[in-house]
């Protein structure tokens, strides 16, 4: 394993040993298996400058403020296209596919108008195989300014990271086959990536009256439910959160205001959220719902991809506007 820089940088996987495991709940109530803490890494927004200069591979300095929600962009991969897909009608045999656009740009197109406009901490998201050349390109296009998520092992998180990825998202690899949840995949991952350069993705559908994380692009539910307890364990294991809602992805219908409040609240590290954006305005409602501390990406609603109820140019002059605001 590769000698990790012990502060400032990503951390090694000796951090939390010997530290009490904490238990973490699945849908029905019952104890999870234990996950170490890694405290010794945890970043809290409190605790943090404005501006931080990431460590990953020389990613871009980023505004972290509990004051401001920022628009992120998105590039969403299925078969080499820049597409916009409804949640969850993404299967394996294809059927009930409902795109809701396919673009004639290519990836690194997008990425270049990201990099142009000094919007970071975007994502590329490769929707199922077919797609690492585009994600290669789109990474090369704006290097250190987007994460990668699709496919993501600990085998292929240094060959991502190399090609320009600012961090690596992570989500069906951590659970096994039947959706259960596996921490020792979860340390493999960051002992490999590293706390800095690692995001959960918490990705999620309605049940029973909890979110609940969906693995294999949504279709399969787990046993890990959102919860404070989940959230405050698995924060201390990685840099950011992303959650999709998947029960509303794609429908432009209304966000889930009441996700987006409770991620505000149980959270203390950075957490992007998406799904149901329906308006300009649904910026302005995740900035007060969460008093800053949620991110939000819009997908379908956009004019970037063929959507009709949001400009582009009006989220990056948010963002520019915000930034500006608290200086």
């Amino acid at each position: 394993m590769r000698n990790l820089p012990a502060a400032g940088g990503r951390a090694p996987t000796s951090a939390g040993r010997g530290k009490a495991p904490v238990r973490i709940k699945g849908p029905g109530g019952e104890p999870l298996p234990q996950l170490r803490w890694k405290k010794a890494f945890a970043r809290r927004r409190d605790a943090i400058p404005v501006l931080r200069k990431l460590a990953c591979r020389g990613a871009w300095e980023r505004p972290i403020s509990t004051a401001m929600t920022r628009f992120r962009p998105c590039i969403d991969l299925h078969h080499g296209k820049v597409k916009q897909i409804v949640g969850g009608s993404l299967r394996d045999d294809g059927e009930g596919l409902k795109t809701n656009f396919e673009s004639a740009h290519p990836a690194d197109y997008y990425a270049s108008l990201y990099r142009r406009d000094g919007l970071t901490g975007g994502h590329v998201i490769q929707l199922g195989p077919g797609n690492e050349q585009a994600a290669r390109a789109a990474l090369a296009a704006f290097p250190g300014g987007l994460q990668i998520g699709g496919g993501i092992r600990p085998e292929n998180v240094e060959s991502w990271l190399d090609a320009g990825a600012s961090h690596v998202i992570v989500t069906s690899w951590l659970f096994d086959g039947e959706g259960r949840f596996q921490p020792k995949r979860l340390d493999a991952m960051v002992g490999e990536a590293g706390r800095e350069c690692l995001v959960i993705d918490l990705s999620c559908r309605g049940r029973d009256g909890e979110w609940v994380v969906a693995m294999n692009r949504w279709q399969t539910p787990t046993d890990l439910r959102i919860d404070a307890g989940t959230l405050a364990e698995l924060e201390s294991q990685c840099d950011e959160f992303l959650v999709h809602a998947a029960d509303v992805e794609g429908r432009c219908a209304g966000i889930d205001e009441d996700l987006v409040r409770f991620l505000a609240e149980h959270t203390d590290i950075p957490v992007t959220y998406a799904g149901g954006v329906a308006g300009f305005d649904d910026l302005k409602r995740v900035e007060s719902l969460s008093d800053g501390a949620v991110d939000l990406t819009i997908g379908s609603a956009l004019d970037l991809f063929g959507g009709d109820k949001i400009r582009y140019a009006d989220c990056v002059a948010w963002n520019r506007e915000r930034s500006n605001a608290i200086g």
